[in-house]
């Protein structure tokens, strides 16, 4: 960037450089999401194909920055897990986000016809961000386990409330009111008899979320390997090396493991230790 007398501005910029050896997680979430969904036409209280729209620009966003390497979805948001050693942007924290969250929702755009092929958009849907550093394992683990925690609770009570509404032709006041100060338990049992749903039978989807992650996918290929082959020498010649012109060049085939790396979208428990345990190279 050429000098100029303008220049003394850079200096107003505050560094935003983050901490060294500390988890980055940036959770990305939905702007006024309710009435993007209600002016869309999104299936209440869960749509299938806006939660796929969702995992598939997470996946978009996990392909393109390799020090992403863990993501975790529910209706209009997502986490993501930056490595440890992540150096990207020189940890500024203004070009993480940034770069982060416009990546996600240019991906959310340019994906909608495919999930949305009958619905236009109206207007064009905008995601916040932040990110947060943390020191250690334990801390990740609790945040995903957080998150995961809040899709139950929400999803839960999202889905009897809308068994009210549509069901039993309530008004979302009503609805509200009917649910207000219920417990977890009282809901499930609301939900099994009053409208016949066990509420465990539900998509693992709609109660888990969304958990992305790279995935070892070892497979065989085929290494071609030349060799030289010519006249043994003759006794008394040992020393001797074999003329070039009596060489003869063989190939020869063997078969080796390469290991790659593929995307995996899980709906699994991610509280309990068992995920990281079979995922240990997440937080390494």
């Amino acid at each position: 960037m050429a000098g100029s007398k303008f220049a003394y501005v850079k200096t107003f910029e505050l560094p935003d450089n983050l901490l060294p050896n500390t988890f980055l997680i940036v959770r990305l979430d939905g702007h006024a999401f309710h009435r993007f969904s209600d002016t869309h036409g999104f299936v209440k209280p869960n749509d299938e194909r806006a939660l796929q729209l969702m995992d598939h620009s997470a996946r978009m966003v996990m392909e393109e920055y390799k020090d992403v390497v863990l993501a975790f979805g529910e209706s209009d948001e997502f986490s993501f897990l930056l490595r440890k050693s992540c150096t990207l942007y020189n940890r500024r924290s203004s070009k993480i986000i940034t770069t982060l969250t416009s990546l996600f929702t240019a991906s959310y755009v340019m994906l909608w016809p495919r999930y949305f092929p009958s619905t236009p958009l109206h207007y064009a849907p905008s995601f916040d961000g932040r990110l947060v550093m943390y020191p250690g394992e334990k801390e990740v683990k609790d945040y995903f386990a957080w998150r995961q925690v809040d899709t139950h609770i929400n999803n839960l009570y999202n889905t009897v409330f809308w068994a009210l509404v549509q069901d039993k032709g309530q008004t979302a006041a009503q609805a509200h009111e009917s649910l207000r100060g219920t417990v977890s338990s009282t809901k499930h049992e609301l939900l099994f008899n009053a409208f016949g749903i066990n509420y465990n039978d539900l998509p693992a989807r709609f109660r888990k979320g969304s958990v992305l992650v790279h995935v070892e996918m070892p497979s065989p290929v085929i290494v071609e390997v030349l060799e030289a082959e010519g006249m043994p020498p003759t006794a008394g010649s040992t020393d001797e090396a074999v003329p070039q012109s009596s060489l003869s060049v063989v190939s020869k085939h063997s078969k080796k493991t390469r290991v790659t790396y593929e995307i995996s979208t899980l709906h699994c428990d991610i509280i309990k230790d068992d995920f990281w345990s079979e995922h240990p190279k997440i937080l390494t």
